[in-house]
């Protein structure tokens, strides 16, 4: 049965600021569930990300990530509503609201509020609750005020139907208006050992305000796993081929930073994939890390960070390698 939202509490406690701050508990590793959409890896079925779901929950990974726009119709929302089935108590959900999909796969951002309450009622439908514990507007609408979006979402918090509010894409600024209107919870951006943007500004703002810094892209889309060859090709079905981190010498750089990292994991008897979420896990003011997976296998693969300890002399040599490789041309598509 779908969690019953507890209308005493959202009802009794007036100081909404400090009840959100104080029910948000974020992980240190959970599911991102964009990958379970099927629109950027071929071969992801139903059936699959169903599977991959219940593997992280079986795993503790029981903080799943997804949004109304993962998928045309909503796709990783219902396998998260099917996977989910009498185990709703277990789970907690973050969704996002703000962008939708347009005829012929086109990205549409919208951030009106009359849209944003559109979309969470329609993903608490699909996911088949009635309240969210998160929901992020997914990135800033550049053609109306951000403080007309947080409206949205604080209407939606002081009703109960959602438990906390973050925003994701968004910069020091745009953290600062919305928070003028609405509680900022969590705020989410990619973060790995060679995309690091928001150390600088984005990261300390965060801190000092204890809003909870969710990072996305650990593994830089695959390229960290290691399972990635020189000679690789990315389909046109797979978004990977878009970006400049996959595409000529910037790839090539990229892989020699892999080669490097990999054998400082064998020397630690750990797998890759583990050295890099652990260490992405205990970067000063990251809250928690948001890994993709599109079957149980690699959901197992990558539960196995929550074990791993990194001693400083390793985090160290970690940090030298990214130091030598440099920045990277990553985020930007072409």
């Amino acid at each position: 049965m779908p969690r019953k939202q507890n209308n005493n509490l959202v009802t009794q406690l007036v100081d909404n600021e400090a009840r959100v701050k104080k029910q948000l508990t974020l992980p240190g590793l959970a599911l991102g569930c964009w990958p379970l959409a099927g629109m950027t890896r071929a071969g992801v079925t139903r059936q699959a990300a169903i599977e991959t779901v219940a593997a992280a929950i079986d795993h503790g990974i029981t903080h799943l990530d997804t949004a109304y726009c993962y998928g045309e119709n909503g796709e990783s929302e219902r396998a998260i509503a099917q996977a989910i089935k009498g185990r709703q108590n277990e789970v907690t959900i973050a969704s996002k609201c703000g962008i939708h999909w347009q005829t012929g796969k086109k990205q549409t951002v919208d951030g009106r509020p009359d849209t944003i309450i559109r979309e969470v009622k329609e993903s608490l439908v699909r996911l088949e609750l009635d309240r969210l514990d998160l929901l992020y507007l997914h990135t800033p609408d550049t053609n109306i005020p951000i403080q007309e979006s947080a409206g949205a979402l604080r209407r939606l918090l002081d009703e109960g139907i959602v438990g906390a509010v973050g925003l994701s894409n968004g910069n020091v600024e745009e953290c600062r208006l919305f928070a003028e209107i609405c509680p900022l919870s969590a705020c989410q951006r990619h973060f790995n050992m060679l995309q690091q943007e928001i150390r600088p500004v984005l990261l300390p703002y965060c801190q000092s305000k204890r809003i909870a810094m969710v990072a996305y892209w650990p593994l830089m889309k695959g390229l960290l796993t290691g399972r990635m060859k020189r000679d690789q090709v990315f389909p046109r079905t797979d978004s990977r081929h878009k970006y400049l981190m996959f595409r000529g010498e910037e790839f090539q750089k990229n892989l020699d930073f892999v080669d490097t990292i990999r054998s400082l994991a064998t020397q630690q008897n750990l797998s890759l994939v583990s050295l890099v979420l652990a260490w992405t896990m205990v970067q000063k003011g990251i809250t928690t890390v948001l890994f993709g997976a599109t079957s149980a296998k690699q959901v197992a693969t990558n539960a196995q960070a929550l074990a791993c300890h990194l001693e400083d002399g390793s985090i160290f040599a970690i940090n030298e390698a990214i130091q030598q490789r440099g920045p990277i041309l990553g985020s930007r598509k072409v």
